[in-house]
């Protein structure tokens, strides 16, 4: 998949593609299947599917502090987009003066000139240019002024998660900050991950018997509840089942929020300096302060164990 940073990136011969534009944080089922529309018509068509996205996420620029917790960082997004069948991915710097851009000026300059769009396949809500005034029915019409056709796909899925509401990105970052992975992994179609690279820290995991990866994680990144987790570390390609703390460590008064991830039955792992990623199964327990540091012990090896086990049964 060719990966573009800007208009100016975008071949000077490029043809005509099927584009989709879209935030599409977390890449979830509703995502998905815009985006497999997308490029099934671009196949039908003979020609690319390119998926447009922002950097960094518009609501930054529209309300600075806003910036939403993220579900995957941009090279994540383009792995998943890239396993969908995506032929390129644009990402276009979202500045201020961009999002000053009319929808009709966003039209010619991005989807016209650069892109030669066939056809653009969005969402019923898509919403475009500045203040948001665009929407499907206006790209319909200039459709058909520079010859693309528009199409709609209802990416509205539900299930159980959230008790029942269609699935969001805003439902999934509900939900991992809730610490209910599960509910998110339904919605996203896969364990939510988190990634970064591994840190030293207090190194008390080390001294208590279970070495963890302190992983310092990219900015703007949704992290689950604190508390306990079953899930996975993944090195170099390597999947290791892990019993995942989230938190600030109040037996030893912590303070700071951490994610550390520890590697079951692993030994003698060197990790420092790797960028890893961390993927969330299932909710063991909530974050606790023992008596004891025999009682917080005793605690972390059930942790473990029954870490081991959800695992296993995966």
């Amino acid at each position: 998949m060719q990966r573009w940073r800007g208009l100016e990136d975008i071949p000077q011969d490029w043809g005509r593609s099927v584009v989709t534009i879209g935030s599409y944080d977390g890449v979830h089922r509703g995502h998905q299947l815009i985006i497999k529309h997308a490029v099934d018509r671009a196949r039908d068509l003979g020609v690319p599917c390119v998926v447009v996205t922002f950097d960094p996420h518009p609501s930054e620029v529209v309300r600075p502090g806003s910036h939403p917790p993220l579900l995957a960082p941009h090279h994540r997004r383009a792995e998943l987009m890239a396993d969908l069948g995506v032929d390129a991915l644009l990402i276009l710097p979202f500045t201020t003066e961009f999002s000053k851009l009319s929808p009709a000026d966003f039209v010619v300059k991005v989807l016209v000139d650069k892109l030669h769009a066939k056809a653009v396949v969005e969402g019923p809500n898509f919403r475009f240019g500045h203040k948001a005034a665009g929407n499907v029915g206006f790209l319909t019409e200039q459709g058909a002024v520079y010859d693309f056709e528009v199409e709609v796909v209802d990416l509205y899925v539900s299930g159980e998660a959230g008790g029942g509401e269609p699935f969001s990105s805003t439902l999934t970052r509900r939900l991992v900050a809730e610490g209910d992975v599960e509910g998110a992994r339904e919605i996203l179609g896969r364990p939510h991950r988190v990634e970064g690279v591994v840190v030293r820290g207090a190194q008390r995991g080390r001294e208590l018997g279970f070495p963890t990866a302190n992983v310092e994680t990219l900015p703007h990144t949704a992290i689950p509840a604190d508390g306990v987790y079953a899930g996975y570390l993944h090195v170099a390609g390597e999947a290791m089942p892990a019993a995942i703390s989230v938190g600030t460590n109040p037996q030893f008064d912590g303070t700071e929020r951490t994610v550390e991830a520890y590697a079951i039955d692993r030994v003698g792992l060197d990790l420092y300096g790797l960028h890893v990623a961390v993927d969330f199964l299932a909710f063991v327990r909530g974050q606790a302060k023992f008596d004891s540091l025999d009682g917080l012990l005793e605690q972390m090896a059930a942790d473990v164990k029954r870490c081991r086990e959800i695992v296993a049964a995966e």
